[in-house]
């Protein structure tokens, strides 16, 4: 039977995880978050936080893809719905979809709203697949997972430094 883990132990868990990987301490660990039915690998050093979907402001004269502003802790983020920005369907906020604070450490305040999140993964766990040169730099790289499922690995630097991707006015 498999072992039962409130949410609160494994929030802290995933938090200490999630400061280790900013410090550069401990193993190698991927963060797997779903996004539009398509599964994405996150380095934990590139992922700084994950919180509830909270509410969120619209901004006017946007892109479809561009949430709003959510205050997180009394910082301002920009939230993006991925799936909408990748030309997948938008995400249903309920009590399944995160936030992913992706900006920090790059010194800008982005968050990446996603369907759910998928835990923990270590790298050991997947094999390279080919890379899917029609996806932007950011989203090239793919991976199989032991039961044949392909995940996509997100560049967080990339990402930032992509111009669509931060261009939100229409």
């Amino acid at each position: 039977m498999a072992r039962r883990t409130s949410l609160r132990d494994f929030q802290e868990y995933l938090a200490t995880r999630l400061s280790q990987a900013a410090k550069g301490k401990g193993a190698a660990s991927w963060l797997g978050v779903e996004a539009g039915g398509e599964a994405w690998l996150v380095d934990l050093s590139d992922g700084g936080e994950i919180v509830q979907a909270s509410q969120m402001t619209p901004v006017p004269l946007t892109r479809p893809w561009f949430v709003g502003i959510s205050n997180i802790r009394g910082n301002l983020h920009a939230v993006s719905d991925f799936s909408v920005f990748r030309g997948g369907p938008p995400i249903v906020q309920n009590a399944n979809s995160r936030l992913l604070l992706v900006g920090a450490r790059y010194s800008t305040n982005a968050a990446l709203l996603v369907s759910r999140m998928l835990g923990l993964k270590n790298p050991e766990d997947f094999t390279p697949e080919s890379a899917d040169t029609s996806m932007p730099a950011w989203g090239q790289q793919r991976f199989a997972d032991t039961h044949g499922k392909i995940w996509r690995k997100l560049s967080v630097r990339e990402l930032l430094a992509d111009q669509d991707f931060m261009n939100i006015g229409v």
